[in-house]
């Protein structure tokens, strides 16, 4: 029998649209879901089906038994456990920022972003206060978040530098960004082991260092014995940047894919970045 006999071309069209937009949907669901504990869990889902799959193809009786049962109760279940993700979907979608974004408005977002850092460690140096401050990129930081004070709130130079002042609770942890909101303060980050790293440097730059090795994420560190500003990534430390120098290179790292203005960014390229002004 011929499946595609009855199909007739605006048949066909119907269908090559209707699977677009649910392929759409379904990547701009998992954009939302980047960086989250859901990956993880959708890991987790992902052997569970498979693991069903098995049971079928197999023919193993009480393990389909027992998968059957899970997948009863497993659309509530995800419910709940994706609940933080879902309510963040919807309120992109009441926002009309879950569909379209355009890359001058990325731009503008970075280029806000990465001046409000270059001034927060330009006021930190020169008073000789240490701080360390993270970018999250493609590599969810979600764990180390989790180890510190949730903030959620927007980067400002005045926030990021109350929170570096000495002898406050928050002065000696790690802050992280992702993309444009400070998520946590004071957060725990993993210290390099790498045997080659300076004795003059400390534990803050360390975690700067061994943050970039586990992950893509870039680490910008003050040190409060000198003042200098050092840039950390993937695995390595640049030590006493100049202003210009980290505006360029953290500018060369989070900048979104170049288009024309006003044009939108093609879904499949869209990261992130812009120049300072």
């Amino acid at each position: 029998m011929d499946i595609f006999s009855d199909l007739t071309f605006r048949g066909s069209i119907k269908e090559i649209i209707d699977i677009l937009i649910v392929s759409y949907v379904i990547y701009k669901l998992i954009l939302v879901l980047r960086g989250t504990r859901a990956i993880q869990l959708l890991q987790g889902i992902f052997v569970v089906v498979l693991a069903w799959a098995l049971s079928f193809l197999f023919n193993l009786n009480t393990l389909q038994w027992l998968m059957n049962q899970m997948f009863t109760y497993g659309v509530m279940a995800l419910i709940i456990i994706f609940q933080p993700e879902l309510r963040r979907a919807l309120e992109q979608l009441g926002r009309g920022k879950l569909f379209s974004r355009t890359a001058s408005d990325e731009e503008h977002a970075v280029n806000q972003r990465i001046g409000e850092i270059v001034k927060t460690v330009n006021h930190l140096s020169k008073r000789k206060i240490g701080a360390l401050i993270v970018f999250e990129r493609e590599t969810g930081l979600t764990d180390y978040i989790e180890s510190g004070i949730p903030l959620r709130s927007d980067i400002s130079s005045e926030l990021l530098i109350n929170i570096f002042i000495p002898n406050t609770p928050l002065h000696d942890g790690a802050v992280i960004i992702r993309q444009n909101q400070i998520m946590a303060a004071g957060c725990y980050l993993p210290l390099s082991e790498n045997p080659f790293i300076s004795k003059e440097l400390g534990t803050r730059h360390r975690a700067g260092i061994g943050l970039s090795e586990v992950s893509d994420g870039i680490s910008v560190i003050v040190s409060e014995e000198t003042g200098q500003i050092s840039l950390a990534l993937n695995g390595q430390i640049v030590r006493d940047i100049g202003e210009e120098s980290l505006i360029s290179k953290l500018y060369a790292e989070l900048r979104p894919p170049k288009s024309q203005p006003g044009e939108k960014t093609p879904f499949w390229k869209r990261k992130g970045g812009g120049p300072i002004g």
